[in-house]
């Protein structure tokens, strides 16, 4: 017989306890000023030249600031996309195909956006 205390301590069905839970609302959190920096961004350079839009993007700050955004929304797509999957597929290896599937999806979202931005940034 299980107390109230040993469930608890079993940290639930999926054995992670909130820790899911907190990383999301953290990776919401964080995308939402980022999110508002980018459509500033966009909306700030409608009808500016290439040259411009990169130079701008070049900025350190505002790099960085893209990379935040990337790589918080590319976690957040993980989490949500394996929180779907492991809740709605059923089929062992459907589910573990799915979720390599998403995580290297996200990765590689990530490392191209990444290398992307540092093309920009450092230029060639």
């Amino acid at each position: 017989m299980a107390t109230p205390l040993k469930r608890i301590r079993g940290l639930g069905a999926a054995h992670h306890g909130t820790e899911t839970f907190w990383r999301q609302r953290l990776t919401a959190v964080a995308n939402v000023p980022l999110l508002i920096f980018l459509i500033w961004f966009v909306v700030s350079h409608v009808g500016a030249s290439y040259d411009k839009v990169r130079e701008c993007l070049a900025n350190p700050i505002v790099a960085v600031l893209m990379l935040a955004l990337i790589w918080s929304a590319a976690i957040h797509m993980r989490i949500g996309l394996r929180e779907i999957i492991e809740d709605y597929v059923h089929t062992k290896m459907c589910k573990t195909v799915s979720l390599m599937a998403v995580t290297f999806f996200a990765a590689l979202v990530g490392l191209a956006s990444t290398l992307a931005i540092l093309k920009i940034s450092f230029g060639s």
